[in-house]
């Protein structure tokens, strides 16, 4: 190579190197605090939910049906065994994790996904398995729980997976698109929350233990595609949020027997236009703490609670798909007082968020080359 040529390669890759870092750390302003947001991981395919695990590596889940390890330095394990089947078509795959509330004893892991039933039907399910010693594979895995009637469809699976401070475990499941009509019905498992206990049966005060015509696992319905959920960590109680359609993105709390209201009364319009069953508000049906119009296309929420970010304690942090943001909502009781909207510029679809043992923000990026990302104070 001529020195002319070396010297012009050199000066194209001292010209790229700014914008590479750029790419792994920015700094941003919000309303209330400078951040910085830096890349721990890459190279992740569609990576949907992350849990810590005690020493404070995490485990991530990619929907195309493999979980993996990452390091505090951010490097990736190889996938790990012992999965259930999974069936990885549409927006279906491996999707949330959750580590049981005794996970230093047990070491049980909890995953949702989108299970193959055969004859081309699947539905969400709920599996459980013990991470081993090593973190090379699930032992003992076992299916749970299985979202009824399953279907030939690949859309609205819901899937977030949370423990309740009395050891029951929350599931949210989506009604499927085409059977959104199902979500009124308690006698199956479309477009409902569920309880359960830690073993899969319905746990002990759910609303309609006792009634033939319902499913003993539902806590709520009139759902339609529950992404977001987590416990309000002054109440206990369970907060989600839930997709709309075209607007009509909701965050409720969901209340015991409550229905609401899907698909009878929504915010939004269907994605053609057209009018959502009877209007806003009906009789007998919840109203949300907060909804958006237009949606965001939620996914993915933590309460903060840490000390980096003391302007913050006490709010919610949602994950967007389509707005490709984060939005800080503000609180005050149940009420939802505010909201400001974050990290539009990196033009990422937002997965997840949560709040890591170390009081800072990280976040899942959703695209084939997916990242973690962790947002801390600039000062």
């Amino acid at each position: 190579m001529s020195r002319l040529r070396l010297a012009l390669a050199c000066a194209l890759v001292l010209a790229a190197a700014p914008a590479a870092l750029a790419q792994d750390t920015q700094r941003l302003r919000t309303d209330k605090v400078e951040v910085i947001v830096e890349t721990v991981a890459r190279d992740l395919q569609n990576p949907w939910s992350l849990a810590f695990l005690p020493d404070n590596r995490m485990l991530v889940t990619e929907r195309p049906g493999r979980l993996r390890i990452v390091d505090v330095d951010g490097k990736l394990s190889e996938p790990i065994k012992g999965l259930p089947r999974i069936s990885a078509r549409g927006q279906g795959g491996l999707l949330d994790v959750v580590l049981d509330p005794n996970f230093a004893q047990s070491r049980l892991v909890y995953l949702s996904f989108a299970e193959d039933r055969g004859e081309g039907r699947n539905g969400t399910s709920v599996a459980r398995g013990r991470l081993s010693q090593d973190g090379t594979s699930l032992e003992g895995t076992e299916v749970i729980f299985r979202q009824e009637p399953s279907y030939a469809g690949t859309h609205h699976f819901g899937s977030r997976l949370v423990f309740a401070r009395d050891g029951s475990l929350f599931v949210t499941l989506g009604e499927r698109n085409d059977l959104r009509d199902q979500a009124q019905n308690i006698g199956n498992h479309i477009g409902k929350i569920v309880r359960i206990n830690p073993t899969g049966g319905a746990a002990p005060g759910n609303p309609f233990l006792n009634r033939e015509d319902a499913r003993p696992e539902i806590w709520s319905y009139g759902h339609r595609n529950v992404q977001s959920a987590a416990l309000n960590p002054t109440s206990g109680e369970l907060w989600i949020v839930e997709h709309g359609a075209r607007g009509g993105d909701e965050v409720n709390i969901p209340q015991k027997g409550k229905n609401y209201g899907w698909p009878v009364i929504s915010y939004g319009v269907h994605y053609s236009g057209q009018k959502i069953g009877e209007g806003s508000q009906k009789p007998g049906m919840e109203q949300p703490v907060y909804f958006w119009d237009p949606s965001i296309a939620p996914s993915g929420m933590a309460f903060y609670t840490g000390d980096k970010f003391p302007a913050w304690r006490g709010s919610i942090l949602v994950g967007a798909l389509a707005g490709k943001l984060v939005s800080r909502l503000e609180t005050s009781g149940n009420k939802v007082t505010g909201e400001e909207r974050m990290l539009q510029n990196l033009g990422e679809r937002i997965r997840d968020v949560r709040q890591g043992p170390d009081g800072l923000i990280y976040i899942l990026t959703d695209s084939r080359q997916g990242r973690i990302l962790r947002m801390k104070p600039a000062t």
